[in-house]
């Protein structure tokens, strides 16, 4: 086998010098199970950053599935399954009446590029409003609207991107009620922009716990506040559901269902097949009949019998290992014992998150709470000398990104407290 560093220039060659990699140096990765990974020297490591394997890496019950689906047939959704329609059944009826039907796609980005054309199709708009600090896909209309790094697509005229509340940085004396209301007022205003331009609402496009913009405590009604704003201009409401969905708050099975708000689409990716490329859009059934009927979409892969047989696996687990319970309680866990390490730590500002999706802002010792950008970076490198993998989010890059697979343990909590505890000290 290869060196690291041979590997890396190897990589270097024929992927490009800057297809992203984390860590300063490298992680080679070989195997994974559970909550845990093992590189190429042997050495484990606690993942604290991964929830795209939701239910754990290699899940025996996942792994099953995928193996006897794909030794016995694997096609296109253009012929009738059981196991592809008694999925989207299952799917669907985890959400609110209303949101009835599912189209498959491969990833998160083909979920909300077909959303927004569903969005635009049915409003006739073509107007999109995204936060100012967001990310949703990689296609060349959401690469547009990317608003968290830079992209050499300009920022388009049919979008306008807003603010969202951070209480911990915005809250200046303002209660819950008047924070949500100053923030709802930004859509307004883009919403009023745009038409001032003759440009029709679509969509607002948002992610319900705001992960890339740092996972800020959610403040009530804002959300609600911002789409009734976006309905009342002949607007929809999609919900990325990519990184908060599949019980991952603990609370819920959605993130939006934290929000109190129904959406009228829902894009979901990520974690939906355990590492398995699986995607969907869900939605009212008129809309994916009128939708279908127009655009006569169609997605070779997606939705394929492997991969519904992967996506329905993942539901089983969630199911009889009672998932959402255990992020409810080990998330709790986590977060108490954040909590004490703030109080140890100066440079813990807030701790913020949901469930198994989780952040600590790191803060320079001063009265502006100065976002300690790259203590942050050197903190996720030490955890990962110290075996534990994490990674950091926000518009200053100092919030550390934590949201480890669902079957994270209160004992595999409490090496990352350790861990934790013993970076900071050292830092």
């Amino acid at each position: 086998m290869s060196s690291d560093s041979t590997l890396l220039e190897r990589r270097f060659r024929v992927m490009g010098r800057n297809a992203p990699l984390f860590y300063d140096r490298p992680v080679h990765l070989v195997r994974g199970k559970g909550v845990w990974v093992e590189d190429a020297d042997g050495r484990t490591y606690l993942d604290v950053y991964n929830n795209v394997p939701n239910v754990g890496h290699c899940h025996p019950h996942v792994v099953e599935a995928i193996a006897r689906q794909a030794a016995t047939l694997n096609l296109h959704t253009r012929y009738l399954h059981e196991t592809v329609v008694r999925y989207a059944e299952r799917l669907t009826a985890t959400f609110d009446g209303s949101l009835n039907a599912a189209t498959f796609t491969c990833s998160g980005t083909e979920s909300n590029e077909l959303a927004l054309r569903m969005a635009r199709y049915r409003t006739g708009g073509k107007g999109i409003i995204v936060s100012d600090f967001s990310y949703h896909g990689n296609s060349e209309t959401l690469a547009s609207v990317t608003t968290c790094f830079p992209v050499p697509e300009p920022f388009p005229a049919f979008a306008r991107k807003v603010a969202i509340p951070d209480p911990f940085r915005d809250r200046q004396g303002r209660s819950d009620e008047e924070l949500g209301d100053y923030f709802a007022a930004k859509v307004r205003e883009a919403v009023r922009s745009l038409q001032a331009d003759g440009i029709p609402i679509a969509a607002l496009l948002i992610d319900p716990l705001f992960a890339n913009e740092g996972l800020p405590e959610l403040v009530p009604n804002y959300v609600a506040k911002a789409v009734g704003i976006v309905r009342e201009a002949g607007g929809l409401f999609i919900c990325d559901e990519v990184q908060a969905g599949f019980g991952r708050t603990g609370d819920a099975m959605w993130g939006h269902q934290l929000a109190n708000v129904v959406p009228d689409i829902v894009s979901l990716g990520k974690p939906m097949g355990n590492g398995h490329p699986i995607g969907g859009v869900i939605a009212a059934s008129d809309l994916i009949d009128s939708f279908g009927l127009a655009a006569t979409y169609f997605n070779t892969f997606g939705g394929n019998p492997v991969s519904a047989a992967a996506a329905t696996a993942v539901l089983d687990v969630i199911e009889q290992e009672s998932l959402l319970e255990n992020g409810r309680r080990v998330g709790a866990y986590v977060r108490a014992g954040l909590e004490r390490l703030m109080a140890q730590h100066a440079i813990i500002g807030n701790v913020r998150g949901h469930g198994l999706f989780f952040g600590l802002e790191l803060v320079e010792d001063d009265a502006a709470r100065t976002p300690a950008t790259a203590k942050t970076k050197r903190l996720v490198n030490m955890m990962r000398d110290r075996g534990i993998l994490l990674s950091k989010i926000g518009r200053y890059d100092n919030i550390l990104k934590m949201r480890p697979p669902m079957v994270f343990t209160e004992e595999n909590a409490d090496l990352l407290l350790s861990a934790l505890d013993d970076a900071l000290n050292a830092l």
